[in-house]
């Protein structure tokens, strides 16, 4: 099975489970967001994903390759029409690093690139989480920011 059919999958079972109110704002074993509504007021539109999951990357350095986040509708399909603000934040970060580079990206064609953000101190552990009003939030995979020797930095 392909990694988008997968995606709709377990988007089609995240709505599942939203519309029985069995999960919360994301579901950590598959790091989707459901669709409990982003603070709109109205109905979510849809779910965010990680197109792309941040890689270990060097500290100081963006991480390559750019991460990208999606919309997608209920049945897992992009949201071509969508072309709202996506944010993303630290969401673990345990070792003081400061996120920076353009954290805020219009999308394009339900697609969002984020190829200048930079973690600022090594450590092991960091998440990402994204963010669009009408969509909720959803945390991405840990990855780790090496030092300048490549090793993760350690727990202070």
């Amino acid at each position: 099975m392909t990694s988008r059919m997968q995606a709709r999958t377990l988007m089609l079972a995240a709505a599942l489970c939203v519309a029985s109110g069995c999960a919360g704002p994301s579901d950590p074993l598959t790091g989707l967001a459901t669709a409990s509504g982003g603070g709109g007021g109205g109905p979510a539109l849809g779910t965010l994903a990680f197109l792309v999951q941040p890689n270990n990357v060097s500290a100081g350095s963006p991480i390559s390759p750019e991460v990208k986040v999606e919309a997608l509708d209920t049945l897992g399909n992009v949201l071509t029409t969508f072309g709202g603000t996506v944010r993303v934040a630290l969401a673990s970060n345990s070792f003081g690093g400061t996120l920076s580079g353009t954290m805020s990206v219009a999308a394009s064609s339900g697609l969002a690139f984020f190829d200048t953000i930079v973690v600022s101190q090594a450590g092991s552990g960091y998440t990402l989480i994204a963010s669009a009003p009408d969509f909720g939030s959803v945390m991405s995979a840990p990855f780790t920011v090496f030092g300048a020797t490549g090793s993760a930095g350690r727990a202070p």
